[in-house]
């Protein structure tokens, strides 16, 4: 099980966990869910929810991962396979991403 922490706007806003390759969860933060000046940090996980859960990766994580030839020469240069979305994320969505959110893989507990 692998888990990372979501930023939006440097605040941490939830956790995302993958539980397997086809499983995986979101939940917000408390302090971030019950604040209502947070916005969601997306349409697609609205904070009328504080978990959700998909069989795959939420779309709004998938989407933050490079397509195409961009995809195979950022998989080749960190040596992370293509289909390995969560490390992708945690490689490419940590720190310089064009929207608010930014993606920080946490240490195994």
């Amino acid at each position: 099980m692998r888990k990372a922490e979501v930023y939006r706007n440097g605040i941490l806003a939830g956790v995302l966990t993958e539980e397997d390759r086809n499983g995986y969860s979101f939940r917000y933060d408390d302090v971030y869910f019950n604040d209502s000046n947070k916005y969601a940090i997306s349409l697609t996980l609205p904070k009328t929810q504080q978990e959700y859960r998909s069989e795959h990766m939420f779309p709004f994580f998938s989407n933050m991962v490079a397509e195409g030839t961009n995809l195979a020469i950022q998989s080749r240069y960190l040596k992370i396979d293509e289909r390995d979305v969560m490390s992708l994320l945690a490689a490419t969505a940590s720190l310089d991403t064009i929207g608010a959110v930014t993606v920080k893989l946490m240490e195994p507990s």
